[in-house]
């Protein structure tokens, strides 16, 4: 069976303090809401109960994330980018939605719709731009330097 992509958004993350989160947009189901638990510098992928944690390279910037919603595992990206990081995960998300969280910011406007149901889904996270980022956002604050692409499809079983 070949995977079929189902849906794709464009979105811009705030990132503040080399951080973001993307999190059940029911913040009931989220024990530890973003960015309790935390690991500031840590992996560059940390998953937490109804929320994923993204760490950035930039301190404050403006990531450019293209999330995907697949019907299957999706064929791995590597000639879509020059990806410096990557990292795969499991969530649970109940709302079927996850809304994109700052680290001092809070709640952004912007959320990935992944279903209409509660779920279980593997993702798949790339990340290309961080050595320039990080160069860039000592002197500004850099817009669509770093680069996301966040892949979904439903967890198996």
């Amino acid at each position: 069976m070949v995977a079929e992509l189902i849906q794709q958004q464009e979105l811009d993350v705030e990132v503040d303090f080399y951080g973001f989160a993307l999190q059940d947009l029911d913040d009931t189901q989220v024990p530890l809401e973003y960015p309790e638990g935390r690991e500031a510098g840590g992996a560059f992928l940390t998953v937490h109960e109804g929320r994923l944690d993204i760490e950035s390279a930039g301190h404050t910037h403006t990531a450019a994330l293209t999330a995907e919603v697949w019907d299957a595992e999706p064929p791995a990206a590597d000639g879509r980018g020059a990806w410096e990081e990557r990292a795969e995960a499991r969530l649970h998300c109940p709302s079927g939605e996850l809304a994109l969280w700052g680290v001092a910011t809070g709640p952004m406007d912007a959320s990935v719709h992944l279903s209409d149901t509660d779920g279980m889904w593997q993702v798949r996270v790339y990340c290309e731009g961080r050595r320039e980022v990080q160069r860039l956002a000592q002197e500004g604050v850099p817009e669509g330097i770093e680069r996301y692409l966040v892949q979904f499809w439903p967890a198996a079983g």
